[in-house]
């Protein structure tokens, strides 16, 4: 969920603004929003949006944010077109001035000189942004690897990097993301090799591999192993599609071999079929766990069918993939990850090329960014090693002046999130994530009584139990907890309502609490007649 503000002389410019999936602790909520109170405060003085690259967690909250910032995004070919999309999914395309840049092209916002620097990464387009202010020269690196061979676009040279370095950089803010890995990323060439020995040795069956949508390059690494292996491409999933258009648009996917229908990939003889589709990691609804499932309306998989996981497993989707794995092995289909075959490469730098980029760049400052805090302090470990003279590490919130006289600690200011429930943006700590997430561990009671013109109670009190665990002892426990509403009310004063509704929301809460051990958030309504 990227968002940084680069400020000089009062003025603001953001690099990035992305989103990222909801976890279990946002029950009800897919997509989770970064705050951004603390420039929102300050529009007047923000002059701008630009974008790195077009990977969800670095332009997916635009289409819920950037209509209250006000400001025009600056982006390049490929990832505008997915920003466009993004805008006209929401109607706010006209209302939203998106600047096209071209590669390696620059842009100026007040104090600020923006030039592209092409790097490789598992999406088109990947970009480093060398920033010029009066202050020095940053080099802010975005999502990148090394790549000779990356089968998509042209990154910078080594030499190109050295030059950038030989003109003096200030600070290095870089992608922590694979710090720990002691090799290299790989190179998407490698890849192919690696797909093609596995799917070459499947002489019957189908092949469906599973991959990011985003990862335009691997889409053509799986074209090219299509023709390798004598097969027919079916791209399976909206997203993929997307991305597919898009990339088209902008350039890419030339030697994309024809695709083929739902309809004519169901006819077609299974060892002559690859299909490609989402839900690699295990997404409910996305088109691999529907084919587990055997509930995909159009494509099916049978026993000896063969499944390719071309993708990395995030950490904290383990039990979402497995469940998928785990469905696909029933039914006697077979399941190749990266732990098995040279299926899949990384985006993001492992330690050498960490090493090779600091040795071009030569910044004074390293600023480690884009992992959990352990990346970050391994990298800025790296960085001080590597020759850097001075690093510090940032947490979410931390305001640092690189210059003159930095890196300097100036405050910590206010950050959060905010996640999108339904079609309504709250925040993830408010009071509606609050009784949801209470809901969810222990349940809901409501208790309804009603009172005649003397206060005293015309009927039975009425309550209703969700999510609180008794099962077959379930009329038992709404009775005991009627007759503890009844009590309270007798005991009570109906004209004290606060008081009155405290004591019986007590009494009912005492019953499920002896009952179950459980806690329900508990609601009372009082109805008089």
């Amino acid at each position: 969920m990227n968002v940084n503000l680069y400020g000089c002389r009062g003025k603001w410019v953001m690099v990035d603004l992305g989103m990222t999936f909801a976890d279990p602790n946002y029950p009800g909520v897919d997509l989770v929003l970064p705050d951004l109170a603390f420039i929102e405060e300050r529009r007047k003085d923000l002059l701008g949006v630009v974008l790195t690259h077009g990977h969800e967690d670095h332009i997916g909250a635009i289409p819920y944010l950037a209509l209250d910032l006000g400001v025009p995004l600056y982006a390049t070919p490929f990832t505008a077109g997915l920003i466009r999309r993004k805008l006209e999914e929401e109607g706010i395309e006209k209302e939203v001035k998106l600047n096209i840049i071209p590669m390696g092209g620059t842009l100026t916002l007040g104090d600020f000189t923006f030039k592209y620097a092409a790097l490789a990464h598992s999406i088109p387009e990947g970009n480093a942004l060398i920033i010029d202010t009066p202050y020095g020269r940053i080099f802010h690196t975005g999502d990148w690897k090394l790549d000779e061979n990356p089968q998509l676009g042209t990154p910078s040279t080594p030499q190109q990097l050295r030059e950038i370095g030989d003109s003096g950089v200030l600070a290095m803010i870089g992608d922590s993301t694979n710090v720990f890995n002691t090799q290299a990323s790989g190179s998407e060439e490698g890849v192919r090799v690696g797909l093609d020995a596995v799917i070459a040795a499947r002489g019957k069956g189908r092949v469906l591999v599973t991959t990011f949508a985003s990862n335009a390059a691997r889409l053509h690494t799986l074209g090219q192993v299509a023709i390798d292996t004598g097969r027919h491409l079916c791209l399976v999933g909206r997203s993929m599609e997307r991305i597919t258009q898009v990339a088209k648009a902008a350039g890419y996917l030339k030697e994309m071999p024809p695709l083929l229908s739902f309809d004519q990939a169901a006819k077609m003889d299974p060892s002559k079929l690859l299909i490609v589709c989402t839900g690699a990691q295990g997404e409910p609804a996305a088109a691999l766990s529907r084919i587990a499932e055997g509930t995909h309306s159009q494509l099916k998989l049978e026993r000896g069918d063969l499944v390719v996981y071309s993708s990395k497993q995030i950490p904290g989707n383990e039990l979402a993939i497995g469940r998928v794995q785990n469905l696909l092995a029933t039914r006697g289909i077979e399941v190749i990850t990266e732990k098995e075959a040279h299926v899949h490469v990384s985006g993001h730098p492992g330690q050498p090329e960490l090493q090779s980029m600091y040795s071009w760049i030569r910044p004074q400052i390293a600023i480690p960014v884009h992992g959990e805090r352990r990346h970050m302090e391994a990298h800025a470990k790296l960085a001080l090693e590597a020759g850097v003279p001075r690093a510090m590490v940032p947490m979410n919130g931390t305001a640092i002046r690189l210059a003159p006289d930095g890196p300097k600690l100036l405050s910590h200011e206010k950050v959060g999130r905010l996640v999108l429930d339904g079609d309504v943006i709250v925040p993830a700590d408010g009071e509606t994530m609050l009784a949801r997430r209470r809901m969810m561990h222990s349940g809901y009671l409501s208790a309804t009584l009603i009172l005649d013109a003397k206060g005293k109670l015309a009927a039975p009190p009425s309550i209703i139990a969700q999510g609180v665990p008794v099962e077959e002892d379930r009329a038992d426990f709404l009775k005991e907890c009627g007759e503890a509403a009844a009590k309270a009310a007798h005991a009570g004063n109906p004209h004290h309502a606060a008081k009155f509704e405290d004591a019986i929301r007590i009494a009912v809460r005492r019953v499920a609490r002896e009952w179950t051990g459980k806690k329900p958030v508990t609601d009372v309504q009082i109805v008089r007649v």
